[in-house]
This record gives C-alpha cells, sequence and structure tokens, in this order.
C-alpha cells in the first residue's frame, strides 16, 4: 500500500505536466503579438522609391529576355565590324630599282647619295640643280618618267602660290574654319591642312585653279628631249561636286596626276627665285661638258615664296616632315610631304630644297607601295640623302665645283 507522502507527490508532478503546455501556449500567443505589434512601417517617400525600383528592374529583366545573348564570336564579329582598313596591292619594296637608269650623265656624288638613301623602298629620287635646271641624278628612272600619280598635299605648293598671287590671302591671314578654329599659311603649310587649302581652292575657283596650275608646269612635259618622259595629266573640268570639287583638288589633288619631273621643276623655280627651267639630263659626260640651261618661261614668285619659307621650314622643324630632321639638321631645308591612295597603291611624297647658297639642290622623292609608304617616310628619305651629302661636303662646294664633279665621271659611272 502506498504512502500518503508518496501519492502527494506524485499528484504534484501531475498537476504541473498539465499546467506547463497551456502556459507554453499563452507566452508563445503573447509573443507573436508583440512581434506583430513592433513590425516597422516605412515612411511614403521610401514607399515610393521602392515602387520605382521594382519598376526599373523589371523593364530591364523583360528587356534582357528580349535581347538575343552577345557570344564571344557576335562580340568578335561586331569589332570587325567597326574597324575599316583600307587594302593595298602594291608593295611598298622593291629590288633592282635602278636596272635600266642611264648614269654617264649623273652627278657621281649625287647619286651614289640618291641610292643608299632609297634602299629598297618601291619609289625614285630625283635631285635637281635650281641654278640651271640640270638633273643631277634620277633613281629609278622608269617610275620617274612615268605617267606620275596624284600629287597629295604637295599639289598644296601650287595653290599657295596662286592664293598669293591673287591677294586672297597673307603669310599670316588668318582663314575661319569652323566655330573655333582659325589658321593662317605658315601653319597650314607645316601641318599640312586639307581644310584650309579646300578653302582657298573654292575662293579661287577651278578656272584660276587650272591656270595657275597649267603656269607653273602641271601638263605639260617638264623635261627637254628626255627620253620616255610622259605627260602627267591636269583634268579640263572640275572634279564633280559629289567627290569634293575644286575643294578636294587643292588639298588631296584630287583627279591629277603630277610627275615627280614636273613637281621638282616647280620647286626648282621657287629656290631660284622664279625661273622654271626645262630639265635636261644629260647622258654622256660630253653632254655635261656642253650643257646650256634652257628657259622655260619666267614665274612672278619671287615675291611670294618668303611669304611660304616660314611654312616650309615649319613641315621640317615640327610638321609633317619633320622626319628630315632624324638624319639632317645641319643646313635649313624647306619642304612640302603629301600622302593619299589610289585603287590599292598608296603614294608618298616630297618635295624640298636646301637653302644655301652654296652645294644648292632640290630634291623630289616619290614612293608608292601599301602601308610602310607615306610623305613622312619620303622625307625621312630626303633627309638621308642630304646627310650623305653633308658628309661628304656637298654643302661647301660651289655650284661651279659641283658641275665639274661629273664631269670627272666615266662612262661606267656611278656604282649601281
Amino acid at each position: 500500500m502506498a504512502k500518503p507522502g508518496f501519492i502527494a507527490h506524485l499528484v504534484l508532478i501531475v498537476g504541473v505536466a498539465v499546467l506547463l503546455p497551456g502556459r507554453a501556449a499563452a507566452s508563445s500567443t503573447r509573443s507573436s503579438k508583440t512581434a506583430s505589434s513592433s513590425s516597422i512601417t516605412e515612411t511614403p517617400r521610401t514607399q515610393k522609391r521602392i515602387a520605382r525600383l521594382r519598376h526599373t528592374r523589371a523593364t530591364r529583366t523583360a528587356s534582357s529576355r528580349r535581347r538575343p545573348q552577345r557570344t564571344r564570336a557576335t562580340r568578335s564579329t561586331s569589332r570587325r565590324h567597326r574597324r575599316s582598313y583600307e587594302r593595298f596591292y602594291t608593295s611598298s619594296y622593291a629590288d633592282d630599282v635602278t636596272e635600266g637608269d642611264v648614269i654617264a650623265g649623273e652627278d657621281a656624288m649625287v647619286r651614289a647619295a640618291a641610292i643608299e638613301a632609297l634602299g629598297n623602298m618601291n619609289g625614285t629620287v630625283v635631285a635637281i640643280d635650281p641654278g640651271s635646271g640640270r638633273v643631277m641624278s634620277m633613281v629609278n628612272q622608269k617610275l620617274a618618267l612615268s605617267g606620275g600619280a596624284q600629287p597629295c598635299s604637295t599639289i598644296k605648293l601650287a595653290v599657295a602660290l596662286a592664293a598669293l598671287n591673287e591677294r586672297l590671302v597673307e603669310k599670316t591671314t588668318e582663314i575661319t574654319l569652323g566655330r573655333r578654329s582659325r589658321i593662317n599659311l605658315t601653319d597650314a603649310l607645316a601641318h599640312s591642312n586639307n581644310a584650309y587649302f579646300e578653302a582657298l581652292g573654292r575662293r579661287l575657283g577651278f578656272e584660276k585653279v587650272s591656270y595657275y596650275a597649267h603656269e607653273y608646269g602641271l601638263g605639260e612635259l617638264a623635261g627637254y628631249n628626255i627620253s620616255g618622259e610622259h605627260l602627267g595629266v591636269f583634268p579640263s573640268q572640275e572634279l564633280a561636286a559629289r567627290a569634293g570639287g575644286v575643294g578636294k583638288m587643292c588639298s588631296f589633288g584630287e583627279s591629277i596626276s603630277m610627275t615627280p619631273l614636273q613637281l621638282g621643276a616647280l620647286v626648282a623655280a621657287m629656290a631660284n627665285g622664279g625661273t622654271l627651267f626645262y630639265l635636261q639630263h644629260p647622258a654622256t659626260p660630253e653632254e655635261v661638258a656642253g650643257f646650256m640651261p634652257k628657259v622655260k618661261r619666267q614665274l612672278d614668285i619671287a615675291p611670294l615664296v618668303p611669304a611660304m619659307a616660314d611654312g616650309l621650314a615649319g613641315a621640317v622643324e615640327y610638321g609633317t616632315a619633320r622626319s628630315v630632321r632624324y638624319n639632317f639638321s645641319e643646313e635649313p631645308v624647306l619642304g612640302k610631304t603629301g600622302t593619299c591612295s589610289h585603287d590599292g597603291t598608296r603614294f608618298g611624297w616630297f618635295a624640298s630644297y636646301a637653302k644655301t647658297d652654296r652645294g644648292r639642290i632640290a630634291v623630289v622623292v616619290f614612293l608608292r607601295g601599301g602601308r610602310p609608304t607615306f610623305g613622312p617616310k619620303a622625307a625621312e628619305i630626303a633627309g638621308r640623302m642630304y646627310r650623305s651629302l653633308y658628309d661628304h661636303n656637298f654643302f661647301a662646294a660651289t655650284p661651279s665645283t659641283n658641275a665639274s664633279r661629273t664631269s670627272e665621271t666615266q662612262s661606267g659611272g656611278a656604282a649601281q
């Protein structure tokens, strides 16, 4: 029989067990009510912002679902489409460019310097005595005597002379090219500013551009009885307006074909004060001994050239022809570069003359090829040639001494 104390203890334990679940449920209910009553409510401003963010995310998500996924191949194709490269089909390099040259009447020193400077580039070098029109050397005569090519920016020499002669501009006259762009003749020549010369061309008009171009020797033979010389082309009509009109003719030489000899004759006339000589290329030592200059006509450019001199010197000092100074800076050189392309061939021009009282020479470098071919490269070649001539005391010699060097050249002539 159980003891009374044990029974009382058991009743107490059972009672506690019955009461505990009820208390736990009541505690849980109170906790839920407390949590419910303490929930955070956003301000109206915050609620509007949250709504806007939800709308933006929803729009972006829908847009990304509609847009096709860009694979790596798609991105690569897109990049290729944005890039546009001109394709060239003519090599910038050539072997045996001197093959077939007639050299017996050339200046041995000048020819050697020209050949060394040109190297294996696909091009020609023409060196002229500005005081007589004698071609002292013509490397790669097949190219030099060909029908020529688009003159690119070297046409700006003739355009500048024409504009100065018509008194459209002076050396410091600025032309407005845009809302915040103004430039004068000196800077336009030094940096070969196309917009400036397009503006000059439009002010001159095709009739005057054509007149002065022919006056300065374009569209006619530059040489006197030089076998194999071609004429070049100056069009009888203005370039179509959709192709740029007379402006493009005066900035890039569009629709014009100029030969290295024509450009050389003009630069030589600028160097000597306005005498446009027939260029002569003696073929034998006897022809050199009996050489007589032949004047084609006198150009009224002596007062105009000084207005261009700073610009042409600036091109060599700090402009498009500064590559001359990679190799030569001892004597002042004035020059103009040109770069353009046509039908898969790129052209590089540099026309220059050394502005010295002794050892005067005008040099034209013309290159044809692909991407390595451009005006500054032609200028670099001219700089190498001037360097070689300087190292051989060419610029310390008088013109009579220069002439006597050739008479000493044997029929075997200069080394190829």
